[in-house]
């Protein structure tokens, strides 16, 4: 966390670019493990009288799909890209989060590093998961890293319980404030 919070321009656009790109994420994803998924469309297409071939089946799931997993794959691309400036940009910046594993850390700042580790942790493993499927790296291990990969869709709420308990608790204490900050800078 930058010290004293001053956001700069970079920051802040990093911070909204993931913050929209995340629950697009999320929400494709979670489309096609549950509702558009293929046992899904499959049910649907089968409860409807209809006489089609599991290959007909099939088609009408990926033409339905596509349009949706599009958006999924481009808003990956962006927070891909977002990350890694973001990453860079802290690095260049000398921005520290605070260490949860040193010893006279307060309590409240190894709650604040643990979510940045869990936040870090969370992105670069589903990027790296996601990135893994698309490209078919690792075709012997396919249905581990999907399975991996899905977990995002369990583990993203989880994040944004504890960012938004985060920073009420900041704007409760001595970082009043905060949220304007993020949003419109100094």
């Amino acid at each position: 966390m930058e010290t004293k919070n001053k956001f700069s321009a970079l920051h802040r656009l990093l911070h909204w670019v993931m913050a929209f790109s995340m629950p697009v994420l999320l929400v494709t994803g979670f489309l096609r493990m549950y509702w558009m998924g293929k046992k899904a469309v499959f049910a649907a297409v089968n409860s409807q009288d209809l006489e089609v071939t599991k290959e007909q089946s099939n088609a009408m799931y990926k033409v339905l799909r596509e349009p949706m997993w599009e958006w999924h794959v481009i808003f990956a691309h962006v927070m891909i890209i977002a990350f890694i400036i973001r990453v860079i940009y802290m690095i260049a910046k000398g921005i520290r989060f605070p260490n949860p594993f040193k010893g006279s850390t307060s309590m409240k700042e190894k709650m604040q590093g643990l979510t940045y580790i869990y936040f870090y942790l969370y992105v670069f493993m589903a990027a790296f998961t996601g990135i893994c499927l698309r490209q078919d790296f690792f075709p012997d291990l396919h249905k581990s890293i999907e399975a991996t990969h899905k977990l995002g869709v369990y583990l993203f709420p989880i994040f944004i319980v504890l960012h938004f308990v985060g920073v009420f608790l900041a704007e409760k204490g001595k970082d009043k404030g905060i949220t304007s900050k993020m949003i419109g800078g100094e």
